[in-house]
C-alpha cells in the first residue's frame, strides 16, 4: 500500500506540475498572476515531497501545509466549474490530456481523495481555519499592486493585467471589488471550517493511512 499511496501522490504532482509547464518550462510570466497556477505548483511540489517521503519513509509534509493546499485547490476546482468555465478554447496538451482540466479538474479530486482516505486526521489546530485564509489576502495585494506598476502586462487580451473578472479594478472600482474580495472570504472561510471539521470527524487512521 505504500507503494501505490507513493506513485499516487507523484501522479498528482505530475498533473499540477504537468498541467502548469507554461508557467515554469517556457517563461511565460504572466501565467504566474493566475491563482490557479501558484496554487497547482505549490501542491505539486509538495506532492513531490510527500510522494518521495511515502516510498522513502521519509518525514512527511506538516500538516498545516496539505490542509492548506487542500482547502486552495479545491477552491480552485470549485471556482473554475461554479464562476469561470471550462468552455476556454485557449489550452494546451500534455499526453492528450487538457492542460486545463489537469489543473482544474484532475488535481483538485486526485488532492482531495489522498486527503480523506489516505492523510492521518485529527492533527488540525483551530487556528488553522483562519490562518489557512492568509494566503489570499497576499494574492489579490499582489495582483494589484502589478497590475498598478505594469497597468498593461497580461496575461488578459489587450493586456488587460487582471486574471479574472471579479479582480478586476479598473471595471469594478473599488467599492464593488471589495464587496467581491469579502464574499470570497466569507465562502472560503466557510469552506476552510468544512476541511476541519471533515478531519475531525474522520478517524486519526483508516487502514490506507500512511504517516511516514
Amino acid at each position: 500500500m505504500r507503494f501505490v499511496v507513493g506513485i499516487y501522490r507523484l501522479l498528482i504532482a505530475f498533473f499540477c506540475l504537468g498541467g502548469t509547464y507554461e508557467a515554469w518550462l517556457l517563461g511565460i510570466g504572466n501565467k504566474w498572476v493566475y491563482f490557479t497556477f501558484q496554487t497547482n505548483i505549490a501542491l505539486g511540489l509538495v506532492m513531490l515531497w510527500a510522494g518521495a517521503a511515502t516510498l522513502l519513509k521519509g518525514i512527511q509534509p506538516p500538516a498545516w501545509l496539505k490542509g492548506c493546499l487542500t482547502l486552495y485547490i479545491v477552491i480552485t476546482g470549485l471556482v473554475a466549474i461554479l464562476v469561470l468555465g471550462l468552455n476556454s478554447t485557449d489550452y494546451q496538451l500534455v499526453l492528450g490530456i487538457r492542460t486545463t482540466w489537469m489543473i482544474h479538474v484532475i488535481s483538485p479530486i486526485l488532492a482531495s481523495v489522498d486527503f480523506l482516505l489516505f492523510d492521518p486526521h485529527r492533527r488540525f489546530h483551530w487556528h488553522n481555519v483562519l490562518t489557512w485564509l492568509i494566503y489570499f489576502p497576499f494574492y489579490v495585494a499582489f495582483v494589484l499592486i502589478r497590475a498598478a506598476i505594469w497597468p498593461h502586462s497580461g496575461p488578459e487580451a489587450g493586456g488587460n493585467p487582471y486574471p479574472y473578472a471579479f479582480l478586476d479594478l479598473g471595471h469594478l472600482g473599488w467599492a464593488q471589488l471589495t464587496v467581491n474580495m469579502a464574499e470570497y472570504l466569507v465562502v472560503f472561510f466557510a469552506l476552510s471550517l468544512v476541511i476541519f471539521l471533515i478531519d475531525r470527524i474522520l478517524p486519526a487512521k483508516t487502514p490506507l493511512t500512511i504517516d511516514r
